[in-house]
Parts: C-alpha cells; structure tokens; sequence
C-alpha cells in the first residue's frame, strides 16, 4: 500500500519559511518522480513545483520560483519543499504527489491528473 504523508506546516507570518516534508512508503520511491500542488479554498489544485527521480530537472510555478525549492532524498525516501518569503497567497493545503513515469515532458509535469498517489495534505496559513 502507498503512503504518502506530508508534514511541516502551519502558521507562519509574511516573510516567513516553512519547509514541508513528504515521506513516501510502499513505493519504489528513488524511480518516482515527485510534485507539490497546492488548493486554497474555492479554488483548483494548482501546480508547485516537481522534481525527476535522481533529483535534477526541478520545475516551478512562476508565483513560486526564486521563494520556494523542491528536493528530495532517496535513501530517506522523503521530498521536501522549502517555501521562503511566504505570502498570504500562498496559504492553501499542500499536496505532494507520486508519479511513476519519469520522463514526462516539464508541461506534463504540471498537470495534476498524471500523478499516481497523493497525501493526505498539510495545511499551510499565512497571516500577520
């Protein structure tokens, strides 16, 4: 059975970091591709950041790039993204999210339908 569970946020002011955790189990961890999306209320999932199997070729959304990084460790089976500079907009449940296939193109990567498992999210709340 896949588990994926995420870990790491909470209330944190503007300009703040967070560093989510996500530990991955009953996969073959080191040959999955990894995500993070993230859905505030009312609104779609949207896409994060993604990141290939042996750790190269991390992909963001543009709201995030410069202020949030992704990364893994494949002997801890684990992904992480540390969000810096934090906003209210970024305040949502984040999701990390497994994918099996790991040559996808970095517009595939985004999209939320081709990943395979999903955690259960952590929500993260930005506010003064």
């Amino acid at each position: 059975q896949v588990q994926l569970v995420e870990s790491g946020g909470g209330l944190v002011q503007p300009g703040g970091s967070l560093r989510l955790s996500c530990a991955a189990s009953g996969l073959t961890f080191s040959s999955s591709a990894m995500g993070w999306f993230r859905q505030a209320p009312g609104k779609e999932r949207d896409f994060v950041a993604a990141i290939r199997s042996n750790g190269g070729s991390t992909i963001y959304a543009d709201s995030v790039r410069g202020r949030f990084t992704i990364s893994r460790d494949n002997a801890k089976n684990t992904a992480y993204l540390q969000m810096n500079d934090l906003k209210p907009e970024d305040s949502a449940v984040y999701y990390c999210a497994a994918d099996r296939q790991d040559y996808r193109t970095n517009s595939v990567r985004r999209q939320a339908h081709i990943y395979d498992y999903w955690g259960q999210g952590t929500q993260v709340t930005v506010s003064s």
